[in-house]
């Protein structure tokens, strides 16, 4: 299992609407990450510099990212998530998230 830690930038306008969005996250959208390996995902932000930390657990994170590629659903929800982000250069936020290295792990 692949442990992925990832950084993301938003916008500080935008930060209690990004939450609220993720008090709703559609069930299709959902049931979509589950069926393609996207497991413990969770998400934490720090308010103070806008700093989005997310994490979650894959068998392989190529192919779980190519499956939510693939789906309608996904790009849907990366399009509208789109505007609560800074410096994505013209990608979707599952596609522009910065990956962090792995430095301790305790099971």
């Amino acid at each position: 299992m692949q442990r992925i830690g990832f950084r993301l930038k938003l916008r500080k306008d935008t930060l209690d609407e990004y939450v609220e969005r993720h008090q709703a996250v559609w069930p299709e959208m959902l049931e979509a990450l589950s069926a393609n390996g996207w497991t413990n995902y969770s998400l934490f932000l720090d308010r103070d510099d806008a700093t989005l930390f997310g994490y979650f657990e894959t068998p392989d994170l190529a192919a779980a990212r190519a499956g939510m590629a693939a789906l309608e659903i996904n790009t849907r929800w990366q399009t509208q998530m789109a505007k609560y982000f800074e410096a994505l250069e013209g990608m979707k936020p599952d596609e522009g998230f910065k990956q962090l290295e792995s430095v301790f792990f305790l099971a």
